[in-house]
């Protein structure tokens, strides 16, 4: 998730004023006109570059931000590239649970390319947005969806860690790949309906705003309307983080729950050695003595390395 909350850090609304006088001619200027008078301006639209940036913004300030913003992506983009890499080069990771953090590692991947390079374009240019208006709703449709996906896998990840730790006799019955597959099939599907189809038939935002993104291609603002921000908020933060709650509540309790009883049984283990160890003290001679202790002192080892198995059923406290 770093690089999602490096996403929204990085986020920044930009002011707007709009003169309802402006209008935008075919050779690229900007005509302001006045109700009162016949004076015409023409202002050309320029390209932002180091020469005609805003004069409140810092040269310095723009290219300490482009470092700081180029580490932060090349750092996500190769991270998640790596965990994607090990997962298809070494066999033992190849199991139904590193298959979530596959998917959600790609999902990771695509919020730093698709939408943090947009964004720190944007930022890099004084706020000005340069890819024109369907560019726009393209970049705000790849946001919402890949930073959705990526919280939804997260939700996935912990149900799954639920069944194996609650459930761990039945984790191999209820996680099949058939499973799995609908889990993560979810976890991709349901973002579009909140990203692409709203945000291209215009329904996240309000009138006006679309007829200002009409009239100002040069600014690419998000501002959704009541409805879509209740809607949107559900299905990407409220929802799967009250079941990720609820599922590690469960997992804490359980936890503790193993840990308690491993605790008894490791006591009674101990118990018992000492217990044998004294009766073979006093009916066998110190040879026979020093076995029966052998014996359980390798009893306790290997109980004690069973418990402390992080792929095993019986014990899944350290899965």
């Amino acid at each position: 998730m770093l690089n999602v909350m490096a996403a929204a850090a990085v986020t920044m609304s930009i002011p707007c004023r709009v003169d309802p006088t402006a209008t935008t001619g075919s050779n690229g200027s900007t005509t302001t006109g006045s109700s009162g008078s016949n004076n015409v301006t023409t202002v050309p639209v320029e390209n932002p570059t180091v020469e005609n940036l805003p004069d409140n913004v810092n040269v310095f300030v723009v290219v300490i931000k482009g470092i700081i913003m180029g580490s932060i992506i090349t750092t996500a983009v190769l991270g998640n590239a790596l965990v994607i890499a090990s997962v298809r080069r070494h066999r033992r990771l190849r199991v139904v649970t590193n298959c979530y953090v596959v998917s959600l590692a790609a999902a990771d991947l695509l919020v730093a390319m698709c939408a943090m390079t947009f964004n720190a374009s944007v930022e890099l240019s004084g706020g000005r947005w340069l890819f024109g208006r369907f560019m726009c709703d393209v970049w705000n449709s790849l946001d919402v969806y890949f930073s959705t996906a990526s919280i939804l896998h997260l939700c996935c990840i912990s149900v799954d860690r639920y069944y194996a730790i609650v459930s761990p006799l039945e984790y191999s019955v209820i996680m099949r790949q058939g499973t799995v597959g609908c889990m993560l099939g979810s976890a991709w599907i349901l973002p579009a309906l909140i990203s692409f189809i709203p945000i291209f038939m215009g329904w996240y935002t309000t009138k006006e705003h679309l007829e200002f993104m009409v009239k100002n291609p040069e600014v690419c603002a998000f501002i959704v309307n009541r409805p879509y921000a209740v809607i949107s908020s559900c299905v990407s933060f409220w929802i799967p983080g009250l079941v990720m709650i609820v599922m590690y509540c469960k997992i804490y309790k359980e936890a503790v729950r193993q840990r308690k009883a491993l605790s008894r049984t490791s006591s009674n283990i101990v118990l018992n050695s000492v217990h044998h160890h004294r009766s073979s003290t006093r009916q066998h001679h110190h040879q026979q003595m020093l076995l029966q202790a052998a014996a359980d002192t390798g009893e306790l080892v290997l109980h004690t390395a069973h418990c402390k198995m992080p792929n095993t059923k019986l014990h899944p406290i350290n899965a």
